[in-house]
């Protein structure tokens, strides 16, 4: 931690940033990779968090991620630093996550989603994971397993408009309309499922809902946070004049565009975005003003309703197409479509639409996917996986129908197994 983290902690409450209390923890580098594969510091043991962890570490290797610090919102939130941080580093962390702090009480979307998943989401995880343990001892590890790949697939297929606690439908009908919240549905009435196999997916959805509004408000809380972290520096008095500017400098590095050298960035950084669009709204509309769209807004209404042509032009935004060779050239400057380019694989907590649309006499699980409601196609042999492994666990044939890039209907099937 830095010695100036108090001070810094004053300023922010001088400068009117509210937050939850905040537990700040220095942990080695190896716990901080595992705290950014697995999404929390104790999770449910899972293959993929491996496959996971080894691209984090090629990343790394290549200078392409540099983690300094994780952090969860909560009451209390809780940050994780890493070890080797400079003090200066540590100084632009702490007020980085002070700004997520005030972000998260501040926005209404974090607000209602930790009305439900609770703000205590750290020690809840640790609880489910001990009875996954359990199960583990008592079920063996390819029966859990099982399990933990079809909800672990279906991890954002969520219905982000339903509360998380729901009731069974009333009537005989399944489902009386689309259903598209998947792990609560298999939860619920998949046919053969037992207690601790159902345990597995409403806690994998119950994650999934606390999760939620880290993914729709990314733009915004990571502008948010790096606004704040240069303003609190910059106010910061107190601070060494050499610690200050190696800060500022760790400050450059984290909102600099993807982009290099004069190069168009052809990836967006949220970070760099969220950070302009936040000084700029803050010079039209003063520090209230943002207050209220911080309140308000999710990435979805932040893009649309505040990146405006003057901002854009200023970013150099532009929708890019490739070429069958991987060659990119710009394919448009239109702002409609820079928004959209920048919503799109947000949209749906970045999945596509599947719904439960039928349960058929024999017990048959019949799924559709609405394509013209989400615009992008399904990856087949994927989904030919997906469907595999929610068959293992329905015990019964489970169908999917989509559509490809001509409107042609195609239809996947799997047939349940043994795990």
């Amino acid at each position: 931690m830095s010695r100036h983290a108090a001070a810094i902690e004053a300023l922010a409450v001088e400068l009117g940033l509210e937050c939850n209390p905040v537990v700040f923890e220095t942990v080695p580098a190896s716990f901080i990779m595992e705290i950014a594969v697995y999404g929390l510091p104790v999770r449910m043991r899972h293959w993929s968090y491996g496959l996971r962890y080894l691209r984090q570490m090629v990343m790394r290797h290549m200078g392409q991620s540099h983690i300094f610090e994780v952090m969860f919102p909560g009451d209390p939130c809780r940050a994780y630093l890493m070890d080797s941080n400079s003090e200066a580093e540590n100084a632009l962390v702490t007020a980085h996550v002070l700004g997520h702090a005030d972000f998260a009480r501040r926005n209404a979307l974090f607000a209602r989603f930790m009305d439900m998943a609770g703000g205590h989401i750290i020690e809840h995880s640790a609880a489910r994971a001990r009875r996954i343990e359990r199960a583990l001892l008592h079920h063996g590890q390819r029966k859990v397993e099982a399990v933990l790949d079809a909800a672990l697939a279906l991890e954002t297929h969520i219905d982000i408009h339903a509360p998380l606690q729901r009731q069974r439908y009333p009537g005989a009908t399944l489902p009386p309309h689309p259903e598209y919240d998947l792990l609560w549905f298999i939860a619920h009435y998949a046919p053969a499922l037992q207690d601790w196999e159902r345990d597995i997916f409403l806690a994998v959805r119950e994650e999934a809902f606390y999760f939620y509004p880290v993914f729709a408000c990314q733009i915004m809380n990571e502008g948010w946070a790096s606004y704040w972290h240069a303003r609190l520096l910059r106010e910061a008095h107190f601070l060494p004049p050499g610690l200050y500017l190696e800060a500022i400098k760790a400050h450059s590095d984290v909102v600099r565009p993807s982009g290099a050298e004069g190069r168009a960035a052809l990836q967006l950084s949220a970070y760099h975005l969220g950070f302009v669009m936040w000084e700029y709204l803050i010079e039209r509309h003063g520090i209230a003003g943002a207050r209220r769209i911080c309140r308000d807004e999710d990435d979805f209404g932040f893009i649309r309703n505040h990146l405006d042509q003057p901002l854009a032009d200023r970013l150099q935004l532009f929708v890019y197409e490739e070429e069958v060779d991987g060659a990119a050239y710009i394919g448009s400057r239109s702002l409609p479509e820079v928004r959209e380019a920048i919503l799109s694989p947000r949209y749906n907590y970045g999945a596509p639409c599947i719904a439960v649309r039928e349960v058929d006499a024999g017990g048959g699980l019949k799924l559709m996917h609405d394509y013209r409601r989400d615009g992008r196609g399904l990856a087949l042999p994927q989904a030919e996986r997906v469907l595999g492994y929610i068959a293992r666990v329905w015990q019964r044939p489970v169908t999917l129908q989509t559509s490809g890039e001509r409107g042609v209907i195609h239809t996947l099937r799997a047939e349940p197994g043994p795990p």
